[in-house]
């Protein structure tokens, strides 16, 4: 009975410490970095790299621009963080277009590397008397680190651009509106990586003297004004570090249930000590 009860509470236990480490591990919904009723982003875009208007993940960033423009903005992506780009174009009126035009959002990280979407519609065509075009880009989960060869997404800036990429001559010019939006979604320990960067990879990204001369001059530095809303990770917390101590400790208690149901049942009665 003694067995049963160590077993049964073993198991119990193992329970608790998967029951905690569940909510963690397996939250797969969108959590937007930014207050949904936080005030709205920038009402213009840049039109380049160093220009683009910064906006963050929550918040709605709109433009008003000329057909053939184009448009970029900035956004901050942190370790563990898989993003999700929404652009919607809104077209002129069809009565002054002459064909269909086709639009294309593109996402490049802070070392100006276009990053792949996983999934999404990343370009689309509009028929003439359309009169909004969506688009959408989910980039991968962003790592804390990463081989210097390899292209994956690494904390810092990501750069939007939007621009049309096919539409007739005679609707160059055109004027459109443009709204652009980030959620991000929490993958967690997933996708960890045991390492993490020295800084950010974020436009201006300074040294260790050049970012103690900002503070003793009282001035953020470039990596301080580009971070999200709660500040960068260190990269080295996961969750999956809850993971690693529940297994441990099952590991334990059931080389502590295997001994006691292995171990017998001691010496047998009536048999002489010196036996």
């Amino acid at each position: 009975m003694r067995t049963v009860r160590m077993l049964a509470t073993a198991a119990l236990a193992g329970a608790a410490l998967l029951g905690l480490a569940a909510p963690g591990a397996t939250a797969d919904s969108p959590t937007p970095t930014a207050d949904p009723g936080a005030s709205a982003g920038p009402t213009e875009a840049g039109t380049t790299f160093r220009t683009a208007a910064r906006f963050l993940p929550g918040q709605q960033a709109t433009a008003q621009a000329a057909t053939g423009d184009y448009l970029y903005w900035v956004f901050p992506a942190d370790a563990g963080q898989r993003p999700t780009v929404n652009a919607t174009v809104t077209l002129p009126d069809a009565a002054l277009r002459h064909g269909p035009t086709t639009w294309r959002v593109d996402v490049y990280d802070g070392l100006r590397r276009r990053q792949p979407c996983m999934y999404g519609t990343q370009s689309r065509t509009a028929a003439k008397d359309t009169a909004s075009v969506e688009l959408a880009c989910v980039l991968r989960p962003v790592r804390a680190s990463a081989d210097a060869w390899a292209n994956d997404p690494l904390p810092g800036s990501y750069y939007v651009r939007l621009t049309v990429t096919g539409l007739p001559d005679e609707d160059l010019g055109q004027p459109f509106t443009a709204r652009i939006g980030v959620t991000t979604l929490d993958k967690g320990g997933a996708y960890a990586t045991d390492g993490s960067l020295a800084a950010p990879l974020v436009p201006g990204a300074t040294t260790a003297d050049q970012a103690e001369a900002d503070a003793d001059a009282g001035r953020p530095s470039a990596v301080e004004a580009a971070a999200p809303e709660d500040g960068w990770s260190s990269g080295w917390w996961s969750d999956r570090w809850i993971w690693t101590v529940a297994g441990g400790v099952l590991a334990a208690l059931a080389g502590v249930g295997g001994y006691a149901l292995t171990r017998g049942a001691g010496r047998a009665p009536r048999v002489p000590p010196a036996v």
